[in-house]
């Protein structure tokens, strides 16, 4: 089937899909799509990967078509820049979920991620920015080899209190990522964490962990070691 064939086939199974409950829930966090996620993927699983396909709904600009295209893509398949790079892609979600299905199920995956991470992380553009600061947490907790996590502290601290909410979100969690981590600048994240005080009073559901750092490190080295504390 021609691509251009199938992109309009998808996308009207797509518009079948639409849900108003669904659309109601979702652009409360943002996201301007109707689809409930778990038919989304249940429709990535039949659709398998297609490249071409994935580049086509992803060119829609469409916030489905989207989330879509990043199920079936091949993140290896992307090059880093240009507009159908992973750069440009990125400065193109504004939708929350693409963009954090973006860098988890793409960026993470693809060869340029250690190179976007040092460019994004630096971006003036506070939502590019934490997709760097996203892509730092995860080398924090699976590769910190060549990380300068008493730097990332310094900035942290200097920077998080005042952050936008999405960068401040993502410059938490790499906080409480290396007071998790990291023993020897447990202390140090803890101090910085109760000092700002940011996210403190998140309303957090009962049974889920508060993203407040120093409850979210302490409870994270509770669950790991049996105990609390630095």
């Amino acid at each position: 089937m021609p691509e251009q064939a199938a992109v309009a086939e998808v996308m009207a199974e797509l518009a079948a899909l639409e849900d108003p409950r669904a659309r109601a829930v979702n652009e409360r966090h943002g996201d301007d799509h109707g689809v409930n996620l778990g038919r989304l993927r249940a429709l990535a699983k039949r659709l398998r990967t297609q490249q071409d396909l994935a580049v086509g709904l992803w060119d829609t600009g469409d916030t489905a078509a989207r989330l879509l295209a990043l199920l079936i893509c091949r993140p290896k398949a992307f090059e880093r820049d240009g507009r159908a790079g992973l750069d440009g892609m990125l400065r193109e979600a504004r939708a929350p979920k693409v963009h954090d299905w973006l860098v988890n199920y793409v960026v993470k995956k693809s060869p340029h991620a250690e190179e976007l991470r040092v460019a994004w992380t630096a971006d003036p553009d506070p939502v590019v920015a934490s997709a760097g600061w996203a892509l730092t947490t995860e080398r924090v907790a699976k590769k910190p080899e060549g990380l300068d996590l008493p730097g990332l502290l310094t900035v942290i601290e200097a920077e998080m209190k005042d952050a936008p909410d999405r960068l401040q979100w993502a410059m938490n969690h790499c906080l409480a990522q290396i007071g998790i981590e990291h023993p020897e600048h447990r202390a140090r994240a803890l101090a910085i964490g109760e000092r700002l005080g940011v996210l403190k009073d998140y309303p957090t559901s009962p049974g889920c962990t508060s993203p407040y750092a120093p409850v979210w490190i302490d409870e994270m080295v509770r669950r790991r070691t049996g105990r609390a504390g630095p």
